[in-house]
């Protein structure tokens, strides 16, 4: 899109932003309507990967899935733009922290512990990462890729920054955390990303060779941080839950491919209890396993 494009785009984006939350998902339904039924975004995508994910269920109740998924889309796609106008206090409200998780934080922070939060493209990630620098005393900063679009790319910066959070690109994500070792803090990574298959971590994931970002483990091992698993449950439309718990306290005691295969499972579990609120869209099996050679 061009610059002028994007500031024609800029006031409707808004517009969408300050609405009230009734008519704001009138305007999602509205979305699903055009996504899925007239465009059908990505369909074949979808559909291939539920299948692949969950053979043991029938036509019927993949396309229920999906159509659930894609309702979810347009939730998640226009709350992301509701972060350009919401307050403090309906951000809290729409996206809460239960009684572990803060106790969790606390530990840590009482500690002087940094730590890293592991997740995936599951629930709200967006509005939890709102809700956590409004909500506990550590630093938070969140890996990203930047955008090719620098004036979208401006926009999500803005977007995720405005209540404290802070960004590295993922290029420079070790570098970072290593210069800001002397604040307690946390990272999060969102790690259900595709790596190119050379020198991926490979496991079954939802009944498919899948492989892994080495990076969560190998910065967890380097750094010694404790590794929390962060899950964001909807409990309805509009509010979500964040639920944490330690998934290594002490990593560099680690076998190779412990911590990779311990959030994998944890994020597959997530998703066969609420399918609909995983990024189905996604390409996550484009690559596959190379066979050993034998002669």
């Amino acid at each position: 899109m061009s610059s002028i494009g994007f500031y024609i785009a800029l006031p409707f984006l808004y517009l969408i932003s300050i609405l009230p939350f009734p008519i704001f998902y009138l305007v999602s339904d509205g979305v699903y309507f055009l996504l899925y039924r007239v465009i059908g975004y990505r369909k074949k995508v979808v559909y291939e990967n539920l299948k692949n994910s969950f053979p043991q269920k029938s036509h019927e109740e993949l396309k229920e899935i999906e159509k659930r998924f894609y309702k979810y889309l347009c939730d998640l796609f226009l709350e992301t733009l509701k972060t350009l106008t919401i307050s403090k206090e309906e951000a809290i409200k729409r996206c809460s922290f239960n009684e572990n998780t803060k106790t969790i934080f606390k530990e840590l922070y009482d500690e002087k512990k940094s730590c890293i939060l592991v997740m995936g493209h599951f629930g709200n990630w967006e509005w939890a990462g709102n809700s956590f620098s409004l909500m506990n005393p550590q630093q938070l900063y969140v890996i990203y890729h930047p955008l090719s679009n620098k004036h979208f790319d401006k926009l999500m910066y803005d977007m995720r920054s405005r209540f404290g959070t802070k960004l590295y690109a993922m290029k420079d994500t070790m570098r970072e955390m290593i210069k800001n070792r002397h604040e307690v803090n946390a990272t999060a990574f969102i790690a259900d990303q595709t790596p190119s298959p050379e020198g991926a971590y490979w496991t079954t994931f939802l009944n498919q060779d899948t492989p892994v970002f080495w990076g969560t483990e190998k910065i967890a091992q380097k750094l010694n941080y404790p590794v929390v698993y962060v899950t964001v449950n909807r409990i309805k439309r509009g509010y979500y839950e964040v639920n944490t718990e330690y998934l290594v306290k002490d990593p560099k005691n680690t076998k190779e491919g412990e911590i990779s295969e311990l959030h994998t499972r944890k994020l597959e579990k997530d998703i066969i209890a609420q399918p609909e609120i995983w990024l189905w869209s996604h390409r996550r099996w484009k690559h596959k396993r190379k066979k050993p050679f034998t002669n």
